[in-house]
């Protein structure tokens, strides 16, 4: 969304989104990035503009609390993902969507974008109600991001059902060398952090256009409240 009417919120500790930016001036780098995975705060990331052209609010996936979900439906707007590394998605046997359904509108399409699409199943933790409330969704997300730290100890269909409210994204096996997607260029990223290979990703919508929010308006956002801003062409500088 465009963010005109989206100011500084409350992180679930109480401190107030951004409180950090002011400690570490250099509020773009992308070692503020790193440190802001780390953190539990979001970062924002834009693709390129011969790709999707698109810039996604991306979280590490165990920071998504109820009210970081809440940030991500209201000041993004788009689909909320989480992204799993490659490795993770295949132990727990999650195959790419177009290849489980048996069904003839899966083949012959042209992303314009990409290959291929990254998306898996969707699903619902089974501690959870109807799947799709902040708190349904928290729980689903944050429990992805402990099972993919330890997936050889984690049976997955005890864990999640399917279908669900969170899709599943399953990133190239060689991440950047064979896709630059927000898939990949968040799981980069968390890599890079030292952190678990899930991340969420939500694509950033203006209110007034109902396209994809402009590179310009998404720095606004994060100058507005002290977010880190990266171009994908950042992250394959550092990461590949």
């Amino acid at each position: 969304m465009t963010g005109h009417h989206a100011g500084p919120q409350s992180n679930a500790d109480g401190t107030t989104a951004g409180s950090n930016a002011s400690a570490n001036p250099s509020v773009h780098s992308f070692e503020h990035a790193l440190e802001s995975l780390r953190a539990g705060d979001p970062v924002l990331v834009h693709d390129a503009a011969d790709r999707e052209g698109e810039t996604d609010l991306i979280y590490h996936a165990d920071a998504v609390s109820p009210a970081a979900v809440a940030r991500l439906r209201n000041d993004a707007g788009g689909l909320v993902c989480v992204a799993l590394g490659h490795d993770v998605a295949e132990a727990f046997d999650l195959p790419f969507y177009s290849d489980a359904v048996d069904h003839p509108a899966t083949a012959d399409h042209e992303l314009g974008y990409d290959d291929r699409s990254s998306f898996s199943l969707t699903v619902n933790h089974r501690d959870t109600y109807t799947g799709i409330t902040d708190a349904d969704r928290s729980t689903t997300i944050q429990a992805l991001g402990e099972a993919a730290a330890a997936p050889g100890t984690i049976d997955f269909t005890d864990e999640f059902r399917v279908p669900g409210h969170v899709h599943l994204l399953k990133a190239a096996p060689d991440l950047l060398a064979q896709r630059e997607g927000h898939t990949e260029l968040g799981l980069a990223l968390a890599g890079a952090a030292d952190l678990s290979p899930a991340v969420v990703v939500c694509e950033m919508l203006d209110d007034q256009t109902g396209k994809a929010l402009t590179p310009a308006d998404a720095r606004a956002y994060a100058d507005r409240n002290g977010f880190t801003y990266l171009e994908g062409s950042d992250v394959l500088d550092r990461c590949q």
